[in-house]
Parts: C-alpha cells; sequence; structure tokens
C-alpha cells in the first residue's frame, strides 16, 4: 500500500482485505474496483457509490441544493446561478453583469463568488465592490462553466455532519486558523462534537437536508450566522482526508459502514 495514498484510498482496502473482496485501484487512486463474486462496484474520487445520480447531482450543484432546500423550508445560505458567457449568448442569460452588480448593491457587507460546483474551497473570493467582482468572476469563468454568488455573512461557526441513511456518523466543528474561511484544506482544524444542544440542532438539520434532496450518504456543512444555524452545502463524496489524521479509527468504521450497505444489499 503506498503511504502516500489518500485516507479514503486506504480505508477501502482495509475494509476489502478484511472481507475478502479484491480490489484494484487505478488512475492514481481516482477510480477504485471492486469485486466479490460476480458483483463488481466502483468508488469514483469521493464518491463511494450509494447516493442515486440525482442526488448526487443535486449536491454537486450549489444554486441547485439552495434551491431545493429553500422549497422544503430548510434554512440556508442562497446561491444564485451565473453560466459562463463563454458558453453562448443562448446560454447565459443576459444582463448577467448588472444583476451581479445589483446582488453587490443590495449586499454591502460583500458578496461570496466560487464555482457552483466544487470542493475545499478553491477560487472562493470574497468581493465589496465592483472591481473585487469584476476579478473574481474572471478567475471562476477561467476553469468553470458556471459560478455561484451568495451573500457574504459573518460566520460564527461552522460544523460538518456527516450521514448514512440519516443517521448522523460524526458531528464536528471546523476550527479556522485565522481568516474568514472554515475549509478544511486551508488549515482549519476538526473539534469533534460529541453531545449537547450545537450537536442536536445542526444534526436534525443536516437530516432535514439530506431528506430534502433524497441522499443517503453525505457531509453537510452548516453555519451559525445572524442569530441561527442554516445549511451552506451538501457534499456527495464524503472526503474525511484531514479528520482522518486526527480520527483514523473513526473514518475507517464509517467508511466501513457504508461499504458494509453495498455490500450486505447485493449478499441478498
Amino acid at each position: 500500500m503506498p503511504s502516500d495514498e489518500r485516507i479514503f484510498v486506504k480505508a477501502i482496502r482495509k475494509y476489502c482485505a478484511q472481507h475478502g473482496i479484491a480490489v484494484d485501484v487505478r488512475a492514481g487512486g481516482w477510480l477504485i474496483a471492486m469485486r466479490r463474486g460476480a458483483h463488481r462496484h466502483f468508488a469514483l474520487g469521493y464518491d463511494i457509490g450509494i447516493n442515486s445520480a440525482i442526488a448526487h447531482r443535486l449536491a454537486s450543484d450549489k444554486c441547485a441544493t439552495a434551491e431545493v432546500l429553500a422549497l422544503s423550508g430548510v434554512p440556508c445560505i442562497p446561491h444564485h446561478l451565473f453560466l459562463n458567457p463563454n458558453l453562448g449568448a443562448h446560454i447565459a442569460a443576459p444582463g448577467w453583469r448588472e444583476t451581479m452588480l445589483g446582488l453587490l448593491a443590495r449586499h454591502p457587507q460583500g458578496l461570496v463568488v466560487k464555482p457552483n460546483e466544487g470542493t475545499a474551497g478553491r477560487s472562493v473570493f470574497k468581493v465589496t465592490n465592483p472591481r473585487e467582482l469584476e476579478r473574481a468572476v474572471a478567475d471562476v469563468f477561467a476553469s468553470s462553466s458556471a459560478l455561484a454568488i451568495s451573500p457574504f455573512v459573518d460566520i460564527e461557526q461552522e460544523v460538518r455532519v456527516t450521514l448514512l441513511d440519516r443517521m448522523p456518523m460524526v458531528v464536528y466543528r471546523k476550527e479556522r486558523t485565522s481568516g474568514w474561511r472554515h475549509n478544511l484544506d486551508a488549515g482549519a482544524r476538526p473539534v469533534l462534537i460529541e453531545q449537547g444542544e450545537i450537536r442536536d440542532a445542526c444534526a436534525t438539520m443536516a437530516i432535514d437536508a439530506a431528506r430534502a434532496i433524497g441522499i443517503d450518504f453525505a457531509s453537510i456543512d452548516l453555519v451559525h450566522a445572524d442569530g441561527g444555524w442554516k445549511v451552506l452545502e451538501i457534499n456527495s463524496g464524503v472526503m474525511m482526508e484531514v479528520l482522518g489524521k486526527f480520527c483514523p479509527d473513526l473514518v475507517d468504521a464509517i467508511y466501513a459502514a457504508a461499504l458494509d450497505r453495498i455490500f450486505d444489499e447485493t449478499a441478498r
């Protein structure tokens, strides 16, 4: 087992070795084929292959997630969709620049501009004036077909809940070291929340969010801002690389429970 493999890959290798499942790791660990008897199952990226296609697509689309949650009455941070004008005039809505500037005027505290699909906080910008907005939009559109714009909010706490079949497997707070972002890849540290009012409130809201988009295995990010908890986004690919450095046994157990769900069903 290569020492530089992702924790996700190591956890799958470990599970397969313990359960007599053949595993074939391809594409530098990005594609994993598992086989037991006549059944073959795949994991791609951080998608272990439990969720339905539409649930995965909804969770991967920040704006679609926000729309569905709003329709379902689940408190969330609103996200506004803008398609890359390079896709063609018949794709991108006319007047998109004016619409962005209108959002900025309505939110003088600032906006957050980011790719509509993507993780780990890459190409995420806080903007407070038209010049910053223009630069951020150009940066995101240089590599993405769509971007999401949300109002900047002063986040007091950010919590991640990982669910499997509507059951909270782990709840932890992202403790940022500096700046305004709580991304683990940007240096934030996971701190487990074992019990209490915050855990209960976040777990309940995460379950409501998962039910709203019909997702079974996901990590759901919630923020406390403006006096209440809101869903920030839903991650269909359950990435626990940073958490695995602090709680390796817990991460192994979560991935094992998800794989049990897959291989127990195929044994029936």
